[in-house]
């Protein structure tokens, strides 16, 4: 496929804020995407040469950039600057400067998707001596080549600014109109033409449930890969049978199940049912824990990589849980060294995002990861297996020690009067309140779906930012 036709694609999508006009033009484009390509294409639409939850950057910087397109176009750095502080947009600079240089490059060839998706991937292996200028000729190699909008385009994916307005939603809903157009066509008992003009399928009151299963499967595969590039090739190449083939990784992380609220006792019992798993609720953040062999990785609720920043919790989970494959669902709580009692959240946040002096840091804000599932054991895929099983199997793997890993504290009960009394003893440890969960409940990855509801007894903490004062 040329590179020019994403380009197109890029300028329609560009050039409307409407979901349904978005969802059509990407479901037509999907629908002419080999097989081959699909995966590339569906990134390289993100902005992105890896999926998200990857670690891996392309981390190129503005001046590298400028450098490039001085190559490619000839014009010095310091007017490629000045363009630059005027329009705000290092990619419609490359473009214009591109577009107007005097020689084009001889016999140059069009550009291909897989060339730039290769180059593109090829920038996040170069490390150590010699790897800038190699990395300065892959880029100048892709502007010299490219035409028109192809520069702009190319910039912006490398710097990470493509923004072309495709969420998640979009996306799904695209691959849903592209690969199985008469579900969504019988769903919504309209033509493409009027589904394109319509508000968005994926919420229409009238859609059918035969859409809405579709979707579901769609939105399940998503939530097993975090990966669309993933879930559209199934899509495409072996249809709704591929999707329900989609199971989670080891390594590649997925959206956990999330919690509900209850006011009261007695309406997390009506919901999780009787008796009911009660455990501590934390004031940490998710920490999903993947083991392979030696290979470990630990990410955060959102999908980030955090095993650089966590090398405690990479020695705590070698030591203390027994087997070598393994997903772990956990929260991890900071806790004062001195006095060895849990802080609140935002004492510790500053780990995640934490680059340098990391040993350091762990010793000054330390954690203790409390495990309270697991997804895969020993290649094993437990997400249809019910809670109960799961718990069993954390408290024979798991070796607690106290401010290091453990197992999350929990009672079974099914008396409201029991379970406010553990309600007290969990806020007189300094946690903020419980978790009350079905014992014969599957993971719902993704979901909040009354498996598991959160009972505090105070008012939501709230992210705010102060706009007026």
């Amino acid at each position: 496929m040329k590179y020019s036709e994403l380009v197109e694609l890029y300028e329609k999508l560009d050039s409307t804020t409407k979901r349904l006009e978005k969802t059509y033009y990407l479901a037509e484009f999907l629908k002419k995407t080999s097989a081959e390509e699909v995966e590339p294409v569906i990134l390289l639409i993100q902005g992105r040469v890896f999926p998200a939850y990857d670690e891996r950057e392309i981390g190129v910087a503005n001046q590298l950039l400028i450098k490039a397109i001085n190559i490619a176009s000839g014009i010095r750095a310091e007017i490629i600057e000045r363009e630059w502080a005027k329009t705000g947009d290092l990619g419609k600079v490359a473009e214009f400067l591109i577009k107007g240089k005097k020689q084009a490059t001889l016999a140059a060839a069009e550009l291909a998707v897989k060339k730039v998706f290769d180059n593109l991937r090829k920038l996040t292996e170069l490390t150590g001596q010699g790897s800038v200028d190699r990395k300065l000729q892959l880029i100048a190699e892709l502007l010299s080549s490219a035409k028109g909008a192809e520069a702009r385009y190319i910039t912006r994916t490398i710097l990470g600014q493509l923004r072309v307005g495709t969420g998640a939603g979009i996306l799904r809903d695209a691959i849903a109109l592209a690969y199985f157009p008469k579900t969504v066509e019988k769903a919504m008992g309209e033509g493409e033409e009027k589904v394109k003009e319509k508000t968005t399928a994926a919420a229409a009151a009238e859609a059918r449930q035969d859409y809405n299963a579709l979707v579901d499967k769609i939105q399940a595969a998503y939530d097993l890969t975090n990966d669309f590039a993933v879930v559209a090739r199934k899509a495409k190449t072996e249809g709704i049978e591929g999707l329900e083939t989609v199971e989670i990784k080891i390594g590649s992380p997925i959206k956990v199940m999330l919690a509900v609220k209850a006011e009261t006792v007695d309406e997390a019992l009506e919901t999780v049912g009787r008796p009911a798993q009660c455990e501590y609720k934390y004031d940490g953040f998710r920490l999903e824990c993947h083991r392979s062999k030696d290979k470990i990785w630990l990410y955060t609720r959102r999908l980030e990589n955090v095993t650089h920043q966590f090398p405690d919790v990479v020695e705590y989970l070698k030591k203390y849980v027994k087997g070598d494959n393994y997903i772990l669902d956990s929260e991890a709580v900071g806790y004062d060294p001195k006095t060895q009692k849990y802080v609140p959240f935002q004492n510790i946040s500053q780990r995640i995002k934490r680059k340098y002096d990391i040993d350091k840091t762990a010793k000054e804000l330390p954690v203790e990861v409390n495990v309270f599932d697991v997804l895969i054991y020993e290649d094993r895929n437990l997400l249809n297996e019910p809670f109960r099983k799961r718990r069993e199997l954390i408290e024979k793997v798991v070796k607690n020690a106290e401010r290091k890993i453990v197992v999350s504290k929990a009672i079974v009960a099914d008396k409201a009067a029991e379970i406010e009394k553990f309600f007290k003893k969990a806020r007189a440890d300094g946690t903020e309140g419980l978790m009350l969960k079905n014992l014969e409940a599957p993971y719902q990855p993704g979901a909040r779906v009354g498996y598991m509801l959160k009972f505090k007894k105070v008012m939501e903490s709230l992210d705010l930012v102060v706009v007026a004062a």
